[in-house]
C-alpha cells in the first residue's frame, strides 16, 4: 500500500510512519509544484496508485464526484500534534489495510 500525506499534514509523519507503512511519502516529494492544488494531488495519487491521507474535506468531495481511485483517508479529529496523528493512524492500521484491499470502499474517515 502506498500512502501520500497531504500538504496540510506535517512531512514529519513520514519519519514516524515509515516503519509500518514503508511506501509513504509527503506531497512535497512528488515533484508537484508547491503549493499543489487538490486536483493536481488527486491526479498524481491516481496515476501513481497512492492513497491520500488528509484532513481536507475537499478530497472527500472529489471522491464523491469522481469516485476512486485514489482512495482517501480523511482525518476528522481536529488539530492534533504530529505524534498524535501518527499514533491514531497506527491504531487504525487494520482499517487502512481493509479499505486499501476492498475495491468497494474508497473513503475511510477516522474520528
Amino acid at each position: 500500500m502506498k500512502i501520500l500525506i497531504d500538504a496540510n499534514l506535517s512531512w514529519r509523519l513520514v519519519k514516524l510512519l515509515i516503519p509500518t507503512f514503508p511506501s509513504i511519502i509527503h506531497v512535497e516529494r512528488t515533484g508537484l509544484p508547491i503549493p499543489a492544488d487538490d486536483a493536481m494531488i488527486w491526479e498524481w495519487a491516481k496515476a501513481n496508485d497512492y492513497i491520500i491521507v488528509t484532513n481536507d474535506e475537499d478530497f472527500l468531495n472529489l471522491s464523491i464526484q469522481k469516485g476512486h481511485p485514489p482512495k482517501v483517508i480523511l482525518l476528522r479529529m481536529g488539530n492534533q500534534s504530529t505524534k498524535n496523528i501518527a499514533r491514531i493512524l497506527l491504531k487504525h492500521k487494520a482499517d487502512i489495510e481493509f479499505v486499501t484491499a476492498d475495491p468497494n470502499h474508497g473513503i475511510l474517515e477516522i474520528y
